[in-house]
């Protein structure tokens, strides 16, 4: 063994905030290296092994699907994103999926807002019969409208 500081599963665990399972399962699926094991069987992490882990902890958190981030992980630290072109684009379109959910997000919020200006959550059953539903196009007005101060929807 080097020099290099070692690290218990449970440290690593503290380190990175993954659980001590799911660093064990992303060695069964090789997305992380298997870990060295000391005498007793106990695996050893390093410095290595715990940026892996971050790495794929920020691209969890994209939404970034298990398969999709093997490339990322095979490529070093210090390589060029130049040489790796695919990798980029690759990252780019992760980068728009996520604007569109950002998007789509806040048309939600700004739905909220606007139910929330009104005091009104619920249509209640004794006002009117059948509630006015909204078009697909007042849908996608929502965040203009609500910034605005607009009422898109009433369901009084």
């Amino acid at each position: 063994m080097s020099d290099e500081p070692s690290y218990t599963i449970k440290q690593t665990a503290e380190h990175t905030g993954i659980a001590e399972d799911t660093i064990r399962y992303y060695e069964k699926i090789a997305l992380l290296p298997r870990a060295d094991r000391k005498e007793n069987g106990h695996r050893v992490y390093r410095q290595d092994d715990i940026q892996t882990l971050r790495l794929i902890a920020c691209l969890k958190k994209t939404g970034m699907p298990l398969e999709e981030m093997r490339p990322f992980l095979a490529v070093t630290v210090d390589a060029d994103p130049a040489d790796h072109p695919e990798l980029v684009e690759h990252l780019r379109s992760h980068r728009e999926k996520i604007i569109g959910q950002i998007a789509q997000l806040q048309q939600v919020v700004d739905f909220i807002d606007v139910k929330l200006e009104e005091g009104k959550y619920r249509r209640d059953c004794a006002d009117e019969p059948g509630p006015k539903t909204a078009s697909p196009e007042e849908m996608n007005y929502f965040s203009g409208a609500a910034k605005a101060g607009k009422p898109i929807v009433s369901l009084k």
